[in-house]
């Protein structure tokens, strides 16, 4: 997978969140009451009383959809489709199964939207801008799964986070992910493959992840989060970042140094041989490659847009197995609808691949994508003094765009600004995962008011679960092909990116659009629950790695594993009530 060779540095990663994340809250409304501190309250708006949406399913059926339409507590800023009034009153009671499965259906599909972007065209499209700008390698510990594997968790926690009514499906969500990674994933890990860990990055790993939901705990015991704690989550990001650095240089300078070659070697980072070869198995983007014709014929403009656009390899499809091709049929209106729209440039490849009549067509449909998913369309159908559509005005520029381009260009050579292709292709897949990750929280919403479950309960499960099956398929696979260490490292780095810049980034643009302080109202015991057992998986963590002398055996993943399954009982008997807090 190309995530796991992705070098970027963390500066790049923080800007490039930050720019899509402020296209996420850009124009939500923080005016909601229930989590902004009252001090500034919003003037002008419609009192209407606030009651909590899930009660819906208390009241008499013929009341359900004017509830639905007329209480503030049910009405979602953000996505395409207002899921809670198709349900109540556009399905009969009766259709209710019906509407939940499709519902269920149509999640599952976007979770396997947001693994086929970040996977195929969101992390390719970063490798070629570092490979661009000539980043340094030295930050690859950093960015393993951080940006690239962590973008469907980021940019679901940030959509959640700039929605008052689902902060508490970012927090389940980012804590559920983290106890599920570092137990699931790690142990499934130990037991595919035993292996010697790496002593220094693991102790600096868990460290930082424990002091960031030690931070965590603390704000949720306060109930609030000022400017200042979300700056300091990324700035504690940042210190991390440094401190890696740090170590990967001393650890090279002594490597260098030293004279003795006979000791065993545990190194924070791959080689670049082991890097090749995991990069070589792992990168998931190959159109066609991997069967090259023996002579070479001119190709005409419509022969080369038909190849480009084919998401199908022939001869792979002979040969793979029934559950791949039955998997391939679901992605294949993904693949294609991604390859119209997202251009992606590939530095491994002599054309880079350059094909230019869907690149200028990529001039015409990337720009209007961009206007069409920013906010959900607002910006686009604005109307430019009352006049001209702005997807119009973008649509006339870029096919004049596009026109320069095609008769300035040859099929053969890439154009020198070819690399700016790169940056309009994570551009367009960053907003198509935040689209998707918008329409992911509002289902998972809309499902725990009919289930009267809690937004907490359904992050720590549904969310988590979907986030994260992509990054457990991408580390049980490399446990498979004998790096076991890159993975089990990645269990602990792309976290700690997540819950840093997760929390803080969506708390400071929340904080920017209200200018004041984010009121945080955990969902009872649950939220406690799912802290402090995540903080239990880590000490457990801490203590038996170093008294197994590193090297992980399946025992210490089988243990892991029963560890999950204890909290994932515990966390739904407390959500059910069969556990909670004695009444004083």
């Amino acid at each position: 997978m190309a995530s796991r060779w992705l070098d970027l540095r963390w500066a790049l990663s923080v800007l490039c969140v930050l720019l899509m994340a402020e296209t996420v809250s850009g124009a939500r409304d923080s005016s909601t009451g229930a989590h902004i501190s009252p001090q500034f309250p919003a003037s002008g708006v419609n009192q209407t009383p606030v009651v909590d949406c899930r009660k819906v399913c208390g009241l008499n059926v013929s009341d359900r959809c004017d509830f639905i339409r007329t209480n503030p507590d049910c009405h979602s800023d953000g996505g395409y489709v207002d899921y809670l009034e198709g349900i109540f009153c556009h399905f009969p009671p009766n259709l209710l199964p019906l509407a939940v499965t499709l519902y269920v259906s149509w999640l599952l599909y976007l979770f396997l939207i947001l693994g086929v972007t970040a996977a195929k065209f969101f992390c390719p499209n970063l490798s070629a801008i570092s490979t661009t700008l000539k980043l340094s390698h030295n930050v690859a510990g950093v960015t393993f799964l951080a940006f690239g594997n962590g973008a469907p968790d980021i940019f679901s926690a940030l959509v959640a986070f700039s929605d008052p009514h689902t902060a508490g499906l970012a927090l389940g969500a980012l804590f559920g992910a983290g106890v599920l990674v570092t137990t699931v994933v790690a142990g499934g890990i130990t037991i595919l493959h035993p292996f010697m860990a790496a002593s220094r990055p693991f102790f600096r790993d868990i460290v930082f992840y424990m002091v960031a939901v030690f931070l965590t705990f603390i704000m949720l015991f306060r109930g609030r989060v000022t400017m200042a704690w979300a700056l300091g989550y990324l700035g504690l990001y940042v210190f991390y970042v440094v401190t890696v650095i740090l170590c990967t240089w001393i650890y090279r300078w002594q490597r260098r140094g030293s004279l003795v070659y006979s000791m065993p070697v545990t190194p924070e980072i791959l080689s670049d041989s082991e890097e090749d070869r995991v990069s070589s198995n792992s990168n998931s983007y190959d159109y066609g490659d991997e069967y090259r014709p023996l002579f070479f014929y001119q190709e005409t403009t419509a022969q080369i847009l038909a190849r480009a656009l084919n998401p199908l390899d022939y001869m792979k499809w002979r040969r793979k197995s029934a559950y791949w091709k039955a998997l391939k049929v679901f992605k294949l209106p993904v693949e294609f609808l991604l390859l119209l729209t997202v251009p992606v440039v590939d530095p491994d490849k002599d054309d880079r691949n350059w094909k230019r009549p869907l690149n200028c067509l990529h001039l015409v449909i990337s720009p209007l994508v961009v206007v069409l998913t920013l906010q959900s369309g607002t910006y686009g159908v604005y109307e430019i003094g009352g006049l001209v559509p702005v997807w119009v005005v973008v649509v006339i520029a870029g096919t004049a765009l596009a026109s320069v381009t095609f008769f300035a260009t040859s099929d053969s050579q890439p154009p020198k600004l070819h690399w700016l292709f790169a940056f309009l292709g994570f551009l367009t897949s960053a907003l198509w995962i935040n689209a998707a990750a918008t329409e992911v929280v509002n289902i998972l919403r809309s499902l725990g008011v009919v289930f009267r479950l809690s937004n907490t309960v359904l992050g720590l499960t549904l969310l988590a679960w979907g986030n994260s099956i992509g990054d457990a398929f991408s580390d049980f696979t490399l446990a498979r092909q004998g790096y076991p260490r890159m993975a089990f490292s990645a269990c602990f780095g792309g976290i700690i990116f997540n819950i840093l810049v997760g929390v803080g980034l969506g708390c400071l643009l929340q904080i920017s659009r209200s200018h004041t302080e984010v009121k945080l109202e955990p969902d009872g015991l649950l939220v406690w629950v799912l802290a402090g057992a995540l903080g239990l998986s880590l000490v457990f963590s801490l203590v038996s790695v170093p008294l197994q002398c590193f090297q992980l055996s399946r025992v210490y993943g089988i243990c892991l594993l029963l560890f999950y399954l204890n909290f994932l009982v515990v966390a739904l008997l407390t959500e059910f009530g069969v556990i909670r807090l004695k009444s004083t």
